[in-house]
């Protein structure tokens, strides 16, 4: 059986119809004082896969609920968008780890045998504060298979700063195309640039791929730079699109000829599914 959770009911139902398994009833409403109602309708099987990212305080309050239900089952649990995976160090004395709090909670309620599963997460070590297995699975290679299908004129991958590149290599190599990452040059206290690091971006389509979208701030950027630079079409690639305010504004402004996106957020770019990924790893073997 496949539960979805709030944000991921598309994705969860992708995920029921490639496992060719049952696709629980939900109901996920509020109470008048606001407080989280989630309810699971239908008889549970033995075995249970849960899929629910988190983008929210309230999606995290839900999931909880949700393996509250599940109390002392083995399951599989999917966390495709793992909220608060950025909050992994602290800065400032008294600033917690976010990212462990809420690996340490979902923890709690995982019995004996599960398994949890994220997609591509900001921090791989936050998996580490999980005393179950915990896998994360990579959709650079399904954004790769995208990317190919676009026909492009002599594409180049290039990652936003150099700390993003492996995403980037990862797709170039699947596509067998160049790739490369921004650099940015600091000319004086106010003036900064950024290019290509040794590509020459001029002439050729450009795919800026990274694993988020939030405020599209660094991305239109990136899209003004690259434009400037002589590039003849500029993408955008990305797993997980949060896309919050006036990112979609920003990132048109820009001058971004198309955003690709997966399904680990449900958004209307949300092209690529990442429903066969996982349902390969709860199976244990390619579909």
């Amino acid at each position: 059986m496949i539960i979805g959770g709030p944000s991921s009911q598309l994705l969860g139902g992708r995920v029921a119809a490639a496992l060719d398994e049952e696709l629980a009833l939900c109901e996920y409403s509020s109470f008048p004082d606001g407080e989280a109602y989630t309810q699971v309708s239908s008889d549970l099987d033995e075995e249970i896969t849960v899929v629910c990212s988190t983008p929210s305080d309230r999606d995290i309050i839900q999931l909880l609920q949700i393996l509250d239900v599940l109390r002392g089952r083995r399951i599989d649990l999917v966390v495709p968008y793992f909220g608060y995976a950025r909050q992994d160090k602290q800065f400032k004395p008294g600033e917690p780890l976010s990212a462990r709090a809420m690996a340490v909670a979902i923890d709690a309620f995982l019995a004996e045998g599960s398994r949890v599963y994220t997609v591509n997460i900001h921090d791989r070590s936050v998996l580490n504060n999980f005393r179950h297995l915990a896998m994360d699975l990579d959709a650079a290679p399904l954004l790769a298979d995208e990317i190919r299908a676009m026909g492009l004129h002599d594409p180049v991958i290039i990652s936003p700063d150099k700390g993003a590149i492996r995403m980037a290599r990862v797709a170039a190599e699947r596509i067998g195309v160049d790739y490369d990452y921004l650099e940015k040059t600091r000319h004086s206290g106010t003036v900064v640039s950024m290019a290509p690091k040794e590509i020459d971006a001029s002439g050729r389509d450009v795919v800026v791929l990274d694993d988020m979208i939030a405020t599209g701030g660094t991305m239109a950027q990136a899209i003004s730079i690259l434009r400037d630079n002589g590039a003849r079409r500029v993408y955008l690639g990305s797993v997980h699109p949060v896309l919050t305010g006036s990112a979609v504004l920003k990132l048109c402004r820009a001058g971004v000829e198309a955003i690709i996106a997966t399904d680990t957020l449900e958004k209307a770019v949300s092209t690529v599914s990442v429903a066969g990924l996982i349902a390969e790893a709860v199976r244990g073997k390619p579909l």
